[in-house]
């Protein structure tokens, strides 16, 4: 009978050893790829929504674009050199090539992102520049005003004469 507990004793000890390679088999799968995937999706949907107007990003089909405007689950993106716009999902974006120079702020005069990107896709006009001032005596400066409306004066006097002229010479031919 010692022979028969000898065995049973060994029996539990093997299950037990087997348990606890199972377990610990079941932890390092744990921490070598639950865990890494779970940080990785964590920061991927951090950077998806932190996606902000004038950032550079790339889609998950290899579309490259700047974010013109955000909504809340999808992006209308600028691409190309004829600036064409279409909307995207956010869950479709890759990667974030360049930060818009706001960074995380909001607009720079506290805009929404709506009215941010209104802003950015306006035409920007060229300033003017202003004149030097120039110290001119005033008699130049009336003299100068003078000629202006007698020379447009007699050059429309000089267009009507020609006209007349000319319409003479044709009547004799």
């Amino acid at each position: 009978m010692k022979f028969g507990t000898f065995l049973m004793a060994s029996s539990t000890s093997s299950f037990a050893f087997q348990m606890l390679i199972l377990v610990a088999f079941i932890v390092l799968m744990y921490f070598l790829l639950v865990r890494p995937q779970k940080k990785k999706e964590k920061t991927v949907n951090e950077m998806r929504n932190s996606l902000r107007v004038g950032d550079e990003i790339i889609t998950i089909g290899g579309i490259c674009g700047k974010i013109v405007k955000t909504k809340d689950q999808s992006l209308i993106i600028q691409v190309g050199a004829d600036k064409t716009k279409f909307e995207v999902m956010r869950w479709s974006i890759s990667s974030v090539t360049s930060k818009s120079k706001k960074g995380d702020q909001k607009g720079a005069g506290g805009l929404d992102e709506d009215e941010e990107s209104e802003v950015r896709t306006r035409k920007s006009s060229p300033k003017r520049l202003k004149k030097a001032k120039s110290e001119e005596p005033a008699e130049k400066k009336d003299a100068k005003a003078e000629k202006a409306p007698v020379s447009a004066e007699e050059k429309g006097e000089a267009a009507v004469k020609e006209d007349a002229s000319g319409a003479e010479s044709a009547a004799e031919k």
